[in-house]
């Protein structure tokens, strides 16, 4: 079975991830040693919670070498949830605050109070749909390629990247406010949802990337 390597960066619960990946043929590499990921054949990026507290966690372990490394080498890489957040260059959560800078734009907060949406509230807690971009190619053309209108994935969040960026991938809907649900780049692929928590959509996005 082909080894992934899940980054261990002490953000977030990683065992639903480990399972799904279990579930779809794959051996979970979970660990917070930049040497034994950079082994693994696909890196899965995890995270939840505040941007700045993510970064600093990652930094500490020097495990953003792991994300910049399997880049850099075009290995397979998946980023979920704080994990995509982290791939931009600035988040205006609780402060400004530097990211990745692997995708240009910046990651800001729902705004519930727009025209419309009064009884709206945070964070987004929803299976939504997708929609594709047009021309996706890359790993993300692969991981998207069965996605459909009737498909549906978990999303929870108060912060959003915006839709307009050179790099989205797919967007979705919330509060009236149309945002990346999923960037691009090469053998990058990152999600706002959680395709381990998605259901048989999940999965079947989660056996691609495993291959």
């Amino acid at each position: 079975m082909i080894n992934i390597g899940v980054i261990d960066y002490g953000v977030g619960n990683l065992r639903s991830i480990a399972n799904a990946l279990k579930y779809v043929g794959a051996t979970p590499v979970v660990s917070d040693s930049a040497d034994t990921l950079m082994r693994c054949e696909r890196i899965i990026f995890p995270g939840v919670g505040a941007f700045a507290f993510g970064k600093a966690a990652l930094l500490a372990k020097g495990l953003h070498k792991v994300v910049f490394s399997a880049i850099a080498d075009e290995k397979p890489l998946l980023a979920i949830c704080a994990g995509m957040q982290l791939l931009f260059e600035h988040s205006s959560e609780f402060g400004n605050h530097e990211g990745l800078g692997v995708i240009p734009g910046q990651i800001d907060k729902f705004d519930v109070r727009a025209a419309g949406v009064q009884s709206a509230r945070l964070p987004n807690v929803n299976w939504l749909p997708l929609t594709k971009s047009h021309h996706v190619d890359g790993l993300a053309g692969e991981l998207l390629a069965d996605v459909t209108d009737d498909s549906r994935f978990y999303f929870v969040h108060s912060y959003h990247a915006q839709s307009r960026g050179p790099h989205t991938v797919a967007t979705s809907n919330f509060a009236g406010q149309t945002f990346a649900a999923a960037v691009g780049k090469g053998s990058l692929f990152a999600t706002q949802f959680h395709p381990e928590k998605s259901g048989p959509d999940g999965l079947i996005m989660l056996e691609k990337f495993v291959g």
